[in-house]
Order: structure tokens, then C-alpha cells, then sequence
């Protein structure tokens, strides 16, 4: 992406299948995120060593989800730095492997391993003599302690699931009205490049089209709540076409994302506790009864 920062690109960015990246300086790497399965957490780590001559010293999770941190543990010298909900989220939900709502997956060999270097607002950490700013997007969006890391000297942005490229938001455990701020948040950067969750590397537009697709959700929610219909009611009236994003990955995401729309339009507050697991229920429901396609 720029000199010495890289992006580790995992096709085809659906469920389970992220994004993470690595800053290399002249004695120390800077790793960001791991992976969700032993498999390609070794395979990341190994192009590190591959790419880098040596094994990071400093990981940063960008989120608690296991496509983002399971791997963690296979870093067992690095110092890993998080938002501090971060580190409270893995050590409640463990490692997680969801049967009956994903296709089956060969997890590995894993074992929850936590930020133990914690942060509330930003921190800034250097690779080199290079500035890798960490900041707290500072509101629930994707989930509760969404980091990003911005590296100014190459106007380069990793936002961790912040941003889908190709593939539908995800706000189940977050915020529909949160994530429209961070996204402005985000677009006042001017990135020369983003480095999404997942999907390839892209530019200012995949902001815009995150931000239609929120709208638009507002909208379905807001209308549902006044008609009394249900997420997976309202899901499978909703037409993405009409902003242009119906070729989105994970379509039966509406419906999840449509389960926090209508608590917010009852009263939620970002990043309030509501029903993910009847959200997952109406998902797999929505995806014709069976389990979500994953490739992980």
C-alpha cells in the first residue's frame, strides 16, 4: 500500500474471511488483526515473517470478533493492543464456533487471547520512525470498540469492519445511526487508500455506498415500526436495487441489520444489548432455512 505497509487481502471477504495488514519498520512489525482459524492465521503470519524478516512484536485488534482476533493466541510474544470493551468482549464470548448458523468450518487449534494493552480514545504507536495513529471511532457502529488505524504520512486507513467493500454492512451489535457517523468520521481523513474489513482495497466511494445502504435501512426500519411488521417481515419486502447495491455479499444481513434499525427506532441507544441470537435465527430463515455459505 505505501513503503513498508502492507495489506493481507483474503478472498472473497464473505463470513469468517477478513482483511488484516502489517506495518514493517527496521525493528519492529506492527500486526493488524489476526485471522479466524488457525489455517490462515499461520498463513498470515508466515507472509509476515515471508515479506518482514521477522514476527511481529505489536498486534492491534481492530474489533473483538473472531474473524478479526481468533488467531491471536498464535502471536504468543506479541504486546496486543485494543480498545478496552475489546478486551472485555473476547473474554466473555470465548472463542466462538456458531453450529447450525454457518456452513461447517476447521477452526484449529484455538484459545481466546485478549488485548492486555487497552485504550479508551487513541494511542499512537510508531514502526520505525513511522506514526500509526490508533483511534476509538468514538461511537458503537459495528460493534462497541470499533478501532481504526490511520497512517498520515501515506494518507493510508485500515478500519477494520467500520467499512464492507462489496459486501453488505454489518451493524447487528453496534449501531445503524452510529455507523453513519463514523462514516463521516472516516471521510474527513481523505484516504489515498482504505484497507476495509473486508473486500479488496478501495477508495472514498465504498463510504457512499455504506452510507446509501444505511439510509435505506433507516427508512425500512422506520416504516416497519409504523406498520408493525417484523425484520424478517420487512427484509423480504426491502429491494436493494433501488440504491443501486442488490449485488452486495450477504443479502440475509438486512435482516439482521433490520433487527437493530427497529430497536432503534423503539428507543436503543447504540451499542444496547438486544436479541443477536433470534437476529441470527432470521438470517439462516431468511437465507431459505439454511446455514450462512462460509468458506473459512
Amino acid at each position: 500500500m505505501a513503503d513498508g505497509v502492507f495489506a493481507y487481502i483474503q478472498p472473497d471477504g464473505s463470513w469468517w474471511i477478513n482483511n488484516t495488514g502489517f506495518v514493517s519498520g527496521s525493528s519492529n512489525v506492527l500486526a493488524i488483526d489476526t485471522c479466524a482459524t488457525e489455517r490462515r492465521t499461520r498463513a498470515f503470519v508466515s507472509e509476515i515473517e515471508r515479506v518482514a524478516g521477522r514476527t511481529p512484536r505489536t498486534l492491534l485488534n481492530t474489533h473483538h470478533h473472531g474473524d478479526h482476533t481468533n488467531g491471536n493466541c498464535l502471536l504468543p510474544f506479541a504486546t496486543i493492543l485494543g480498545h478496552k470493551r475489546c478486551r472485555d468482549e473476547i473474554i466473555k464470548t470465548g472463542i466462538l464456533r456458531p453450529e447450525g448458523v454457518f456452513e461447517a468450518v476447521e477452526w484449529g487449534e484455538l484459545e481466546p487471547t485478549p488485548p492486555f494493552v487497552t485504550f479508551d480514545d487513541r494511542i499512537d504507536v510508531y514502526v520505525g520512525d513511522l506514526l500509526v495513529e490508533l483511534r476509538h471511532i468514538g461511537i458503537a457502529a459495528h460493534t462497541t470498540n470499533d478501532v481504526y488505524a490511520w497512517i498520515p504520512e501515506h494518507r493510508v486507513l485500515f478500519t477494520g469492519d467500520l467499512v464492507f467493500n462489496g459486501a453488505a454492512p454489518f451493524v447487528l451489535m453496534g449501531s445503524v445511526a452510529g455507523s453513519l457517523v463514523a462514516l463521516d468520521r472516516l471521510v474527513e481523513y481523505d484516504a489515498a487508500v482504505i484497507i476495509p474489513g473486508h473486500g479488496e482495497p478501495c477508495s472514498m466511494g465504498a463510504l457512499e455506498d455504506a452510507g446509501a445502504y444505511l439510509r435505506l435501512l433507516q427508512l425500512t426500519a422506520e416504516q416497519a415500526t409504523k406498520d408493525g411488521v417484523s425484520p424478517l417481515e420487512a427484509a423480504r419486502e426491502t429491494d436493494l436495487s433501488s440504491v443501486g447495491l442488490d449485488q452486495l455479499l450477504h443479502p440475509e444481513r438486512l435482516v439482521g441489520n433490520l433487527h437493530r434499525a427497529i430497536a432503534e427506532c423503539r428507543g436503543a441507544h447504540p451499542g444496547d444489548e438486544i436479541d443477536v441470537v433470534a437476529a441470527f435465527v432470521d438470517m439462516v430463515a431468511f437465507n431459505g432455512g439454511k446455514p450462512l455459505t462460509c468458506m473459512a
